[in-house]
């Protein structure tokens, strides 16, 4: 159980530099408005309150994706639509800042 909700808030030694360089996806939920004052390279921006609606954006259910925002907490929140719509491989990076530092 503290394994999940430690994974469910980003909390674990997940090597997120070696997950995108196999190519995963770094999916930022916040407003787009907090995406234009800054993002991780690369990363596509779908806010959380519009992602369930927005899930043909995404290449594959099986694509590793990497969800980030401000904080963690709405992060966490995309974790688990995605999970809850088929995605197998999704990881809570966290605030964008703190993610981008692991890189």
């Amino acid at each position: 159980m503290l394994e999940a909700i430690k994974s469910l808030f980003g909390i674990d030694k997940t090597d997120y530099a070696a997950l995108v360089k196999q190519g995963a996806l770094i999916l930022d939920v916040r407003s787009k408005s907090e995406y234009s004052g800054g993002h991780i390279k690369n990363s596509v921006n779908i806010p959380v309150n519009e992602l369930q609606h927005n899930l043909s954006k995404l290449k594959s259910k099986d694509q590793t994706i990497i969800t980030c925002c401000a904080s963690g907490m709405r992060s966490a929140s995309a974790k688990s639509i995605l999970l809850n719509n088929g995605y197998k491989n999704v990881h809570n990076g966290g605030g964008w800042n703190s993610l981008n530092k692991k890189l």
